[in-house]
């Protein structure tokens, strides 16, 4: 009779993101995540190839997290309101979990990025918001627009590059605004 299962693929992927948060990328180990759920680390490899599998799993993860959150922006009657809510949670959730934030827009090889799955329904309600502001033509460059924007602002604050004063929250919603100005015509 084979053993039980100690743990799950689930288990160790969030055991993963939260090794990631606590103590950085240098820190994500097998040894530590195996020790995070309770197993020795080659049973990790029952379910995981290696770390760099383990560091995709986790981005996929946290693609997936900020793809819900997204989602979870209601349809309104407003496409500038929606879209202002949506940078706001982008930037909520980067402030939320940083580093698996961070692992998103890594440059790194192909194989340890987020699937195109888990990329493309993330984007999904960026791409309603954009095809309403923009027309159908032009969802995909606004949602590419609004995203480096975004990314960008949000990858510098995080930085502490922002040392010329004032307050960077209302340049956060100044940016929202001209965006969906510049996106709506």
């Amino acid at each position: 009779m084979p053993t039980p299962d100690r743990t799950s693929l689930d288990a160790i992927v969030d055991a993963g993101r939260d090794i990631l948060e606590a103590a950085g990328i240098a820190r994500l180990t097998m040894q530590a995540v195996a020790d995070r759920v309770g197993v020795r680390a080659p049973s990790l490899y029952k379910r995981v190839r290696n770390r760099d599998d383990l560091v995709r799993l986790i981005t996929d993860a946290t693609v997936r997290d900020l793809g819900e959150r997204l989602a979870a922006i209601g349809v309104g009657t407003d496409p500038r309101r929606e879209l202002a809510e949506l940078a706001r949670a982008f930037r909520a959730f980067a402030h939320a979990r940083p580093r698996g934030y961070q692992l998103i827009f890594a440059a790194r090889p192909d194989p340890a990025g987020p699937s195109m799955e888990a990329l493309t329904r993330a984007v999904e309600p960026v791409l309603r918001v954009t095809a309403t502001l923009a027309g159908d033509h032009h969802a995909l460059d606004a949602a590419r627009t609004l995203t480096a924007w975004a990314n960008g602002f949000v990858s510098m604050e995080m930085a502490g590059a922002f040392n010329l004063g004032g307050d960077v929250d209302q340049a956060y919603e100044y940016g929202i605004a001209r965006l969906a100005d510049a996106l709506a015509r």
